[in-house]
């Protein structure tokens, strides 16, 4: 490897750092300070999350800078929607049963639970 490329790769690795650094920075002094209202925040750290995301697969990953990374990128993307179907269903079923549920005083839902065992 070349100066010029060694030198590219140093740059990348401090900008990515840089920034991830600012991300992180920014995300906590929004949080600490509560300068907005709360599902404010909740929505501007989540933004930032996925912006920090694409910062480290772009600057420390590279993922997507070089040719012929095709399967690279479908690999990617498949583990992210394994994750979001993981994460969306965990969701779905606990509101769910959180719905299903929460309606009953405690005995009710020892008596159900005791009823329905079997199911």
């Amino acid at each position: 490897m070349n100066e010029r490329g060694l030198g590219n790769k140093v740059l990348s690795y401090v900008i990515g750092f840089v920034m991830s650094a600012a991300t992180t920075v920014v995300a906590y002094i929004l949080v600490v300070e509560r300068i907005w209202p709360t599902d404010v925040i909740i929505f501007t750290v989540v933004g930032l999350a996925i912006l920090q995301l694409v910062i480290q697969l772009v600057f420390f990953l590279h993922l997507g800078q070089e040719k012929g990374q095709y399967w690279t990128l479908v690999t990617f993307w498949f583990a992210i929607l394994v994750i979001a179907i993981l994460v969306g269903g965990s969701i779905w079923v606990m509101y769910h049963l959180n719905y299903n549920m929460m309606n009953m005083t405690p005995q009710e839902q020892a008596q159900y639970m005791a009823h329905n065992e079997g199911i």
